[in-house]
C-alpha cells in the first residue's frame, strides 16, 4: 500500500507519522508556495503540482488524482479541509482505481449539507434545534419561518463550516439585511447560497462527538470533546472531557446513542465528528452537523484514548472491524477515559491589531518539550498568504483537567516564535481566565472576556535572545541592530509569549 496525502502542513505530516509506523509509503504534493515546506521534505516522495492559490493546487482535483498515478499510490488520505468533504472527489477517487480514506460519496452527500443532515437527523430520532430546513426555501419562507420561530434566530447556509454565512438575528427589523449578508458570503465560500434557520440558543455549550464506523455495521462513539471557546465561530481550544459532561454524565448518554443511531442511519464510515450544542441551563443537547473527516481536535481525543484515529481511519478503509481493532470502545464506557486533555491553536495572526493576520519567514522557533506539538512550520519556513493561518497546535495531558491547564500554561510560556505575530499571549490570558479554569464556559465566553484584549507591552527576555540571535545570523555583523525592549512593536512582526 502506497498513500497519498492530498494535503499540506501540519495535518500532512502528522499523517505522515502514522504511515511511517505502520510500514506504509507517503507520498506528498505540494504547491509553488509550498516548495521549501516541511511537508514534502518529510515524505518519502513528494510531487509537485504547481500553482499558490488552493484553487490552483490542492483542491485542483485533476492534478491530485494524476500526482496518485505518478506515485503508484493506490489510496489517498484528504486529511481535513481542502477536498476531505467533497463527494465528487471520492467519486473521482473511485473511477480511478484509487482508495479514498474516508467515507463513501453518498453518505458524504447525505451528510455534508447541513439541511439534508437535519432531516437524516429527525429520522433517527435525533433531536434537533427548532428550524426551517426546505431546500430551496425562499427569502419570504425563511422570514415567515423565523417570526414563527420567534427571535432571536440563527441564519446558516446549509453548505456552510467554520462560521461562514451564519448571522445571528435579533428581531425582525434586521433579517432582510441579514440574511443577503450570511448568503452573499455562503455564495463566495461554498458556490451554494442554500439557507435554513432555526432558534438561536443562548450562551450554548457546543460539545462533539467523535466516532469510527466500519464496513461491518459497527460504530464506536469516542468520547465528546468540549469546543466552547470559539472567536467568531471558530475554534480556539478544545478538550476532552468536556466539564460539563462529567458534571452531568446523563449528557453522554443521550449525545453517544444520538450520534450512533445518525451514524447508521446514513450508512457512514470511516473517522467523523456529530456536533451539538447544549443548552447549560436545560441541559437539553441539539444536533448541529456532521464533519465527515478527521476533525483539527482529533489529538485531544487520542490524548484520552491512547487511540490514533489515523490508524484507525486506515485500517477501517482496508475493511478491518472494530470489534477486533477496539472492542473496548464500541460502548462508550467512560472508564476507558485516560485524564485530560487539552488543544490550543497557535495562529499567526495578531490579537492586539483585530486578529490581523501576520505573514512572512519565521526567523526563529523554539516550542516547548514534553507535550505534544503538531505543526507543519519551523525556523525558515514562510507563513504563507494564501493558506489557514493556524501555524501549530500544542497539546498537553495529565491526570485530571486542573493539571492539564498548568500544563498548557507551562508549555504557551515555553512556545517562542519569531518573525510573525500568533495569538500565544492571548492564548495564556484565556486559559488563566477564573472562569475558564473553573469550567464555565460557553460560545459566547471570549466575546464577553475579551473583546478589548490588548495585551502586554513587556518582552520576555527568551524573545529578545532570539531576535538577536536572528539578527546575528541574518544580517551579519556589519548589518546587526541593536534590540530593545522596543521591539514589542517592531514592525516585521514577532510572537509575543510572555515570561
Amino acid at each position: 500500500m502506497r498513500v497519498l496525502i492530498a494535503n499540506r502542513g501540519e495535518i500532512a505530516i502528522r499523517i505522515m507519522r502514522t504511515l511511517r509506523e505502520m510500514g506504509i509509503p507517503s507520498v506528498a504534493i505540494y504547491s509553488d508556495a509550498d516548495r521549501d515546506a516541511l511537508h514534502p521534505k518529510l515524505a518519502d516522495q513528494a510531487i509537485a503540482i504547481g500553482g499558490n492559490a488552493p484553487a490552483e493546487s490542492y483542491l485542483d482535483m485533476a492534478k491530485v488524482i494524476a500526482a496518485a498515478k505518478e506515485s503508484g499510490a493506490d489510496a489517498i488520505h484528504p486529511g481535513y479541509g481542502f477536498l476531505s468533504e467533497r463527494a465528487e472527489f471520492a467519486d473521482e477517487c473511485r473511477k480511478a482505481g484509487i482508495r479514498f480514506i474516508g467515507p463513501s460519496p453518498e453518505a458524504m452527500r447525505a451528510l455534508g449539507g447541513k439541511i439534508e443532515s437535519k432531516q437524516i437527523a429527525v429520522a433517527a430520532g435525533v433531536p434537533i434545534t427548532p428550524g426551517f430546513f426546505e431546500p430551496g426555501a425562499t427569502d419570504t419562507q425563511l422570514e415567515r419561518a423565523a417570526m414563527e420561530i420567534g427571535f432571536p434566530v440563527m441564519l446558516k447556509a446549509s453548505a456552510g463550516g467554520g462560521g461562514r454565512g451564519m448571522r445571528a438575528v435579533h428581531s425582525q427589523d434586521g433579517f432582510s439585511s441579514a440574511l443577503q449578508m450570511a448568503r452573499d458570503e455562503a455564495v463566495n465560500a461554498f458556490g451554494d447560497g442554500a439557507m435554513m434557520v432555526e432558534k438561536l440558543v443562548q450562551q450554548p455549550r457546543h460539545i462533539e462527538v467523535q466516532i469510527i464506523a466500519d464496513e461491518h455495521g459497527n460504530v464506536a462513539p469516542l468520547f465528546e470533546r468540549e469546543c466552547s471557546i470559539q472567536r467568531r465561530h471558530q475554534k480556539l481550544l478544545e478538550e476532552c472531557p468536556s466539564p460539563l459532561v462529567e458534571e452531568h454524565p446523563e449528557l453522554w448518554d443521550g449525545m453517544r446513542e444520538a450520534a450512533v443511531s445518525l451514524i447508521k442511519k446514513a450508512n457512514y464510515t470511516g473517522a467523523g465528528t456529530c456536533e451539538f450544542i447544549v443548552d447549560p441551563v436545560t441541559r437539553e443537547f441539539y444536533f448541529l452537523e456532521v464533519n465527515a473527516r478527521l476533525q483539527v481536535e482529533h489529538t485531544v481525543t487520542e490524548g484520552v484514548t491512547g487511540l490514533d484515529l489515523v490508524r484507525l481511519q486506515i485500517e477501517v478503509a482496508n475493511g478491518k472491524t472494530l470489534k477486533n481493532l477496539i472492542p473496548e470502545f464500541l460502548d462508550g464506557d467512560r472508564r476507558n477515559l485516560r485524564g485530560h486533555c487539552l488543544e490550543a491553536r497557535i495562529v499567526a495572526e495578531n490579537p492586539a491589531q483585530n486578529f490581523l493576520p501576520s505573514i512572512g519567514k519565521i526567523l526563529a522557533w523554539a516550542e516547548p518539550r514534553g507535550v505534544r506539538v503538531d505543526t507543519g512550520f519551523a525556523a525558515g519556513s514562510e507563513v504563507s498568504s494564501h493558506y489557514d493561518s493556524m501555524i501549530a497546535k500544542v497539546i498537553t495531558e495529565a491526570p485530571d483537567r486542573a493539571q492539564c491547564l498548568e500544563r498548557m500554561v507551562d508549555a504557551l510560556e515555553d512556545f517562542h516564535v519569531l518573525g510573525v505575530h500568533t495569538n500565544i499571549a492571548y492564548l495564556l490570558d484565556v486559559v488563566q481566565h477564573p472562569e475558564f479554569a473553573s469550567g464555565n464556559l460557553d460560545t459566547g465566553f471570549l466575546a464577553r472576556h475579551f473583546e478589548d484584549w490588548s495585551g502586554s507591552g513587556e518582552v520576555p527576555a527568551v524573545i529578545a535572545n532570539l531576535m538577536a540571535a536572528a539578527s546575528l545570523s541574518s544580517a551579519g555583523p556589519t548589518q546587526c541592530k541593536e534590540v530593545s525592549p522596543s521591539a514589542w512593536s517592531d514592525s516585521s512582526g514577532w510572537r509575543n509569549a510572555r515570561a
